[in-house]
């Protein structure tokens, strides 16, 4: 067997070390370089870090909302499942994709089951936290209804990975017209995990 770090503490600071080293963090703000390197600790890829695109006042929106106990709108369990729930303030993980009423309101829409659930976040939106991992249409159907109008949450973490429409609908997000802070990764690439992870970083900052 091949020699291996065992002590717990050792490897989270080389690990830590080893993407401050090897991540091109030029021109992220300050505030945002422990999220972009919690994005990478969590998938592995240092070069994500150009990638990643945020609004100025977003980690100050999401502290704020994580200590007055926003609610945290996730578009997947395993958005909720990756968020570490010791370091909120009593802000409740919502997820309606498995809500009974979802498959049949996915048909009436003729949209995905993803989609729909974000219609069950209308009445829970204003100055939430909003955090997408997973599903493209979830972001898309978001967007869509905050420019009809819909409360606008604190601030969206948006990192839906995939190969039809995720690219799409965080270029969407990123041209930053639909008047909510925000945090994305470009690109296909993304996932539940990265999105908990930038969440993550916020939360831990203000433990």
């Amino acid at each position: 067997m091949t020699d291996y770090l065992k002590d717990p503490e050792a490897i989270y600071l080389q690990s830590f070390a080893t993407i401050r080293a090897e991540a091109d963090l030029t021109g992220i703000g300050e505030d945002m370089q422990d999220v972009v390197v919690r994005m990478i600790h969590a998938c592995g890829m240092v070069d994500i870090a150009q990638h990643v695109r945020s609004t100025e006042d977003v980690v100050e929106k999401l502290e704020f909302a994580l200590v007055e106990g926003a609610p945290i709108l996730c578009d997947c369990e395993a958005v909720r499942a990756g968020i570490a729930q010791k370091y909120l303030h009593g802000n409740a993980l919502v997820v309606t994709l498995n809500d009974p009423g979802v498959p049949a309101l996915a048909k009436q829409l003729g949209t995905t089951r993803s989609a729909a659930a974000v219609e069950l976040w209308r009445d829970k939106l204003q100055g939430a936290i909003v955090v997408i991992g997973n599903a493209p249409t979830a972001l898309f159907h978001l967007l869509e209804i905050l420019d009809a109008g819909a409360p606008k949450p604190a601030a969206i973490i948006a990192t839906p990975v995939g190969f039809v429409g995720a690219e799409e609908a965080k270029a969407e997000l990123d041209l930053d017209i639909h008047g909510v802070p925000f945090i994305t990764l470009l690109g296909r690439r993304g996932g539940s995990a990265i999105a908990s992870a930038a969440l993550n970083a916020i939360a831990k900052a203000i433990e």
